[in-house]
């Protein structure tokens, strides 16, 4: 297994992302939820942790990530900046913090910068949040875009199938990513849309965009932590590749330890003072 080690480790920036699109370095991304595994990702050599509102699933046990609060992420996300040094920490705002309410979006953002010292949020859709968006942005506050298929939408999409495959759908991504950059966001995440329309969008905007689901030709990928580390069984979709089956490790693990404890061979005389 090896190893990544980053030829510099100072701290990640907006600025410092938008150089590597320039100079062609892929970005990696990866999410985390607590301060054990972001200590983890970030010694790793993480370009940028998402501290991302799937924390609904993945730590709370929700099939959607609708139901997580603003002020659950707002743990989260502290949790994941007292652990990390380098990577770019950014918070998701979750479903019903920034939708149609510009000024309850700003109140939102700013309530995550002050409390948790994240470097940026994520906010998911296009023209319809603008507002919201322009809003968060006058504060001074980094925002990352997020276009494709966007799970706080679910409901409306009714599956998690590929999105944009239709022209009226892709062409409208193509003008939600352009309004995003104009509006100054410093990056988008495409999710699980066709690669050749991230290809696309990547090729003809000046800021990163960083894809799950959408093909190699982009600026970075991310995926979600758990999913890569096999600690989310059952989920399989074809984007992603598993880097370890933690799932099966951990549980032969319990296993072992309940068989050493009932046949007492857990502690043993080392063990015990």
């Amino acid at each position: 297994m090896s190893t990544y080690q980053p030829e510099d480790s100072r701290k990640v920036t907006t600025h410092r992302l938008r150089e590597m699109k320039e100079r062609g370095e892929k970005i990696a991304m990866l999410t985390a939820y607590d301060y054990t595994m972001a200590t983890l990702v970030d010694s790793a050599g993480m370009d940028v942790i998402l501290v991302g509102d799937s924390a609904s699933n993945i730590m709370a046990g929700n099939t959607t990530t609708l139901p997580i609060t603003l002020d659950q992420m707002i743990y989260h996300g502290k949790s994941v900046m007292k652990a990390v040094k380098r990577a770019l920490v950014v918070v998701d705002l979750p479903f019903g913090s920034y939708q149609g309410n510009p000024m309850q979006a700003l109140d939102s953002a700013i309530k995550v910068m002050k409390i948790t010292h994240a470097d940026a949020i994520k906010v998911e859709g296009g023209s319809e949040i603008s507002e919201s968006i322009q809003r968060i942005l006058s504060a001074g506050i980094p925002v990352m875009g997020h276009l494709g298929l966007t799970p706080q939408s679910i409901n409306k999409f009714g599956s998690y199938n590929v999105r944009a495959r239709e022209e009226a759908e892709a062409k409208k991504l193509i003008a939600d990513a352009h309004l995003l950059e104009e509006l100054g966001c410093f990056a988008i995440v495409l999710e699980k849309i066709p690669a050749t329309l991230a290809e696309r969008v990547a090729s003809e905007l000046s800021i990163p965009i960083i894809g799950i689901g959408a093909g190699g030709n982009v600026d970075g990928q991310v995926l979600v932590l758990h999913d890569m580390l096999g600690l989310n069984e059952g989920f399989r979709p074809r984007f992603l590749r598993l880097y370890a089956e933690m799932g099966q490790a951990v549980r032969a693990s319990v296993g072992q330890y309940i068989t050493d404890v009932k046949t007492r061979d857990f502690p043993n005389s080392e063990e015990q003072y």
